[in-house]
């Protein structure tokens, strides 16, 4: 009888244990988040999305440190910070009930098979923890916006940047200019950046050297 049960036990619980397997991210891996109800989520979305795909609000990097899993990211609540892996993962807008959170890993054989270009893009990226975030949206002020820090960390073996800088854009499909944008450039009594090199979490999802490794929803 005891034979049998054990028998009964094994079959129940091997294709659990055989099945579920947690995904672990690797170093540099890029975190991206779906665009929430926010006012800011819904502009980045509206003026970078394509209608057909995934829209996305946030992009992080992932840090493995001394065996704890983080997110270097460059937030509007406290600039650039790191974060813990699974604080990332919960905060993230629900898809479906699930976190909404897209994990894209750079393709090796785009970065000529050096695995040792990740660990210097996190070191890069960590050397800016500290940072205020940039509301302005431009380059090179000592400020970071979360895929500019993304574009500045990330770096081939010749040192230049893995990512392409686009025309900055904050109109929406129509053309029109968010409110959320109109407000926030008033307040700081700067015009709209429209046109300006820059990068963006859409954009840079699409990115040739991007391969989607696991999704939450």
């Amino acid at each position: 009888m005891r034979t049998v049960i054990l028998i009964i036990a094994a079959v129940f619980w091997l294709p659990v244990s055989c099945c579920r397997t947690e995904f672990v991210p690797q170093e540099g891996d890029l975190v991206f988040r779906v665009a929430g109800d926010s006012d800011a989520g819904q502009a980045i979305a509206a003026a970078t999305a394509q209608a057909d795909s995934v829209k996305y609000e946030h992009v992080g990097i992932v840090e493995v440190r001394y065996g704890n899993v983080n997110v270097i990211e460059a937030t509007g609540r406290g600039g650039v910070v790191r974060t813990p892996y699974n604080t990332f993962i919960s905060d993230s807008p629900l898809v479906g009930g699930n976190p909404g959170v897209v994990v894209k890993r750079l393709d090796s054989n785009a970065l000529d098979n050096e695995p040792e270009l990740a660990h210097r893009a996190v070191e890069r990226a960590a050397s800016h923890i500290g940072e205020e975030y940039d509301w302005y949206y431009l380059p090179d002020n000592g400020r970071m916006y979360c895929s500019e820090l993304v574009y500045v960390s990330w770096l081939d073996s010749e040192g230049n940047p893995v990512f392409d800088t686009v025309k900055m854009n904050f109109r929406d499909a129509e053309g029109n200019m968010p409110q959320y944008w109109t407000d926030l450039f008033s307040r700081l009594g700067r015009p709209v950046p429209e046109g300006k090199p820059g990068t963006n979490p859409n954009d840079m999802s699409r990115a040739s050297v991007l391969e989607e490794v696991h999704r939450y929803f």
